[in-house]
């Protein structure tokens, strides 16, 4: 073992992770983003926006900013036009408040009449993600190979279900 979370199935604060951990022996080889990652695909699979639950500590801090940066690095490299901080939110599950907060380290957001605004140019986005610290994690999720029964769904399978097993 190298570490756990507890994912939270519903939570009135939207947090889908309670506890994240990684082993001392283990830290800094990106089982951390792993787990971080996992709890995200999870939420993604249950349509639900999610936040981790605060205070982080400063290692999750960074962990969790690291792993934002990427996600949403990754993802604007590929659109081109505009899009919406909301947006991002439905296609990555990581809340507004949170995408907010990453984007303004990045200094990547103006807020303009009341609302933020991505101001972003692709040369930007390459750069940033050619920083050791925005990179792609060393380990991440095969969501195809994901299976995670939804909110609601659970309980005993049917005979159908027993019978494709």
């Amino acid at each position: 073992m190298v570490g756990y979370f507890s994912k939270e199935r519903v939570s009135p604060d939207n947090h889908n992770v309670a506890c994240i951990l990684t082993l001392p022996p283990y830290q800094r080889k990106g089982y951390g983003k792993f787990l971080i990652q996992f709890s995200y695909e999870l939420s993604k699979k249950d349509s639900q926006v999610g936040t981790p639950e605060k205070p982080l500590s400063d290692l999750g801090k960074l962990s969790y900013r690291s792993y934002w940066s990427w996600v949403l690095l990754d993802l604007l490299k590929d659109l081109h036009g505009t899009v919406s901080i909301k947006e991002l939110s439905n296609r990555t599950s990581i809340t507004e408040d949170d995408i907010i907060s990453t984007l303004q380290m990045l200094n990547i957001v103006k807020y303009w009449k009341g609302q933020h605004i991505i101001c972003v140019t692709p040369k930007q986005v390459e750069e940033h993600l050619k920083s050791e610290n925005y990179r792609r994690p060393l380990l991440t999720v095969q969501q195809e190979a994901l299976k995670w029964l939804q909110k609601g769904k659970r309980g005993r399978p049917s005979k159908k279900q027993k019978s494709n097993d």
